[in-house]
């Protein structure tokens, strides 16, 4: 059964800094890409970022510069670093399994991770 838990969400003022891990059982983590997104109230789910297995990495514009995708293997965890916090980026995080922009190309999903970012 694959499972992915996310923690490291919370509260912070705008411009801090929060950082997300997504541990990951029950497959071959290696050989999977992994991404998160996110959900705001009223709005759609987006896509944040993005890691392959061979670590190549994609970002939302939005968020390019300022969060950071990475994987440890030994860990079975991919994180993302979250600097500069904005307002905006308030929202449910989700990390899943698989890679690209649409989240119809991911099978499985975290429970969500709160992030709140107050100005």
């Amino acid at each position: 059964q694959v499972q992915l838990v996310e923690s490291g969400g919370g509260l912070v003022q705008a411009g801090g800094s929060l950082r997300l891990s997504c541990a990951v059982s029950g497959r071959t983590f290696s050989r999977t890409g992994m991404g998160w997104f996110r959900q705001a109230p009223g709005k759609e789910r987006e896509f944040v970022a993005a890691i392959s297995w061979t670590f190549n990495t994609v970002y939302t514009d939005s968020v390019r510069g300022r969060f950071t995708i990475a994987r440890d293997n030994a860990k079975n965890t991919v994180f993302l670093q979250m600097n500069s916090l904005k307002p905006e980026d308030t929202a449910v995080y989700y990390c899943a399994n698989g890679y690209g922009l649409d989240p119809k190309t991911y099978d499985y999903w975290g429970q969500g991770a709160q992030v709140t970012v107050s100005s």
